[in-house]
């Protein structure tokens, strides 16, 4: 008997519902979005009318929609926080991802529970009390390795989900309280003033300075392409995409690689299927170097390591494409790697710090030779000498393609056609087995070439036009 497949779980994340949508149609199997209020992320609400127009998009493709509610609450904020619950799960969002263990106490609705990754789940001891409470998703920390992932795994049935792209915190999640000591801003309710990304100077207790103005709690980005597969039999189920604050096309960007990434696993593997239904297909290349990153790592996933952190820069500063080879009043002239267009956003790293503009006009002066006039050229740029290195952290023509359409997902259905004489009953189920059927009353009368009637109806009945639905 063939075992029930393993579900992976894509899950992206939504600053608002049209990303949202966006990460669907790119292969999400799930999405989690902040709804009006006690949200992880300050500035990335939304309203329940939103929210409950996007669930039924969302469904159409066996996608879930997941809201974030994992702030720390205050006394005065558990009456209305039970309320919003209540309106969340009428809106039919399929879970909530909490923190504060007392929304457990709350009035509330039979809703899914996830525990958020403000939980702070490093332990086999928390993920079973968790569990036993009734959570069925859990968030662990970023921090642990994959013995420590797999050893949760085999201790609790609830779902692990994992971190596997975006930002890194210095601290642990749910444990830092720099942002509160320093402004009075807590993470913990949704408001962190990102102390880690900021310049410090280390002196040595003798007060002479070891580093100067860099940016030393400041982390590369997470980036676990290589891992997917160690993830997944360490008990991995849900692959998370940090991101609530990112925009449209680093949300289609990051979704569509991990779904091509998760896919080719998946078509290896006869015992992993994908949890949600319809094919996708993109109409650009993914790469997750041309979207927004701090420099990349996987962390702690394979062990412990020293070159994790940012400390140059906390800001993006792309790919290398070049090197200035002159620098004029209005323009300078580089040799480039790569082809080089109007629109491009260029930088270069000047004692740590990141100069970058957006190029005005691009021509090309000879073989891999250009010439740049800048939308605004930098005063800094001219302390540049030449072969000094140039950096591309905006390629125009490659952004340009997901501004348009950039990806189509549908979901295959199965068409019978049955009845004779006076009724005809049609018949569609779809991928994940929904089944509707349609009846039509009349005379009809058989063809006069069956062959070809045949062949024009099946034609007809698969042209399912500009619809979700692909005939198979």
């Amino acid at each position: 008997m063939r075992q029930q497949p393993h579900y992976l779980e894509l899950l992206s994340p939504a600053r608002d519902a049209a990303i949202a949508r966006e990460a669907i149609l790119h292969g999400a199997d799930a999405v989690y979005i902040g709804g009006p209020g006690f949200g992880a992320r300050h500035n990335a609400s939304n309203s329940l009318r939103d929210i409950a127009d996007l669930v039924p998009f969302a469904h159409r493709y066996g996608a879930r929609i997941f809201v974030t509610l994992n702030t720390i609450l205050h006394d005065d904020e558990l009456e209305p926080a039970q309320r919003l619950i209540t309106d969340l799960y009428n809106t039919g969002v399929d879970a909530l991802i909490v923190q504060d263990m007392g929304i457990l106490e709350l009035d509330i609705p039979p809703i899914e529970l996830h525990a958020s990754t403000q939980c702070d789940i490093r332990s086999v001891e928390k993920a079973k009390f968790l569990a036993d409470v009734g959570f069925s998703q859990i968030v662990l920390a970023r921090e642990l390795n994959l013995s420590q992932i797999a050893a949760i795994h085999q201790a609790t049935d609830a779902t692990i989900e994992f971190f596997i792209h975006g930002a890194l915190c210095v601290a642990y999640s749910g444990q830092c309280y720099i942002s509160h000591a320093q402004t009075g801003r807590s993470a913990n309710r949704g408001d962190c003033s990102q102390a880690c990304r900021l310049p410090y100077t280390l002196k040595d207790d003798q007060g002479r300075v070891v580093s100067y103005e860099k940016h030393l709690l400041s982390m590369k980005d997470n980036d676990q392409t290589a891992n997917l597969g160690a993830l997944i039999d360490a008990g991995v189920r849900s692959f998370k995409i940090e991101g609530r604050y990112k925009d449209m096309s680093y949300v289609k960007n990051i979704t569509a690689h991990y779904r091509q990434m998760l896919d080719a696993i998946i078509e290896q593997r006869g015992d992993l299927a994908r949890a949600s239904v319809g094919r996708t297909e993109h109409f650009f290349v993914p790469s997750t170097e041309k979207t927004f990153h701090r420099g990349s790592t996987d962390y702690f996933v394979n062990a412990r390591k020293g070159d994790i952190g940012a400390f140059d820069s906390p800001k993006f500063i792309g790919l290398p494409v070049g090197e200035v080879l002159n620098v004029a009043k209005d323009y300078l002239d580089v040799e480039a790697t790569e082809p080089l267009a109007n629109g491009d956003g260029l930088n270069v790293l000047i004692k740590r710090e990141v100069v970058g503009f957006r190029a005005n006009t691009v021509e090309k002066t000879g073989h891999n030779r250009y010439r740049v006039w800048p939308n605004d050229m930098p005063a800094d740029l001219h302390k540049v000498r030449p072969h000094h290195p140039l950096n591309r952290n905006l390629d125009h023509n490659w952004q340009q393609a997901l501004t348009k359409t950039s990806s189509e997902r549908r979901v295959a259905v199965d068409i019978m056609l049955g009845g004779w004489q006076e009724q005809l009953i049609l018949t569609l189920t779809s991928e994940d087995g929904v089944c509707i059927t349609h009846t039509l009353d009349g005379v009809f009368e058989e063809a006069n070439n069956s062959e070809k009637a045949l062949n024009n109806l099946t034609a007809g009945l698969a042209k399912l036009g500009q619809t979700p639905y692909y005939a198979r």
